[in-house]
């Protein structure tokens, strides 16, 4: 289990990352994260059967989510990995992601549609 952050969490989004890995540019940040939030609906469709291949699909979210500063999904990824190999958890792995997940759609939409 993960430990708890030292300060609240405001923002399922770092924005400072996004920012810096956008390079500032607010269009580009934009495109971002629309892509990311079309991406991760797909993903989590994709793994709602949990197929064979649900592992690979959430590595992918994971890597998705860490570079737009969306950690609370990518922390979530990877625990759906972990109980995907250990076969333990699975179902309450992916609620947990599948909330992460509507959490940073929620604050992307907030950021796209002022």
């Amino acid at each position: 289990m993960p430990s708890p952050p030292l300060a609240p969490i405001d923002s399922p989004l770092d924005l400072d990352h996004l920012s810096r890995m956008t390079l500032g540019d607010s269009e580009l940040k934009q495109e971002v994260l629309a892509m990311f939030a079309e991406q991760a609906v797909r993903l989590i469709a994709a793994m709602a059967a949990l197929p064979a291949e649900a592992g690979a699909l959430a590595h992918k979210l994971k890597g998705s989510a860490r570079g737009i500063g969306a950690f609370a999904v990518a922390d979530a990824a990877a625990s759906l990995e972990t109980a995907i190999q250990t076969g333990q958890g699975r179902p309450h792995a992916f609620a947990a992601l599948k909330e992460a997940v509507t959490e940073a759609r929620a604050a992307i939409e907030a950021i796209l549609n002022p």
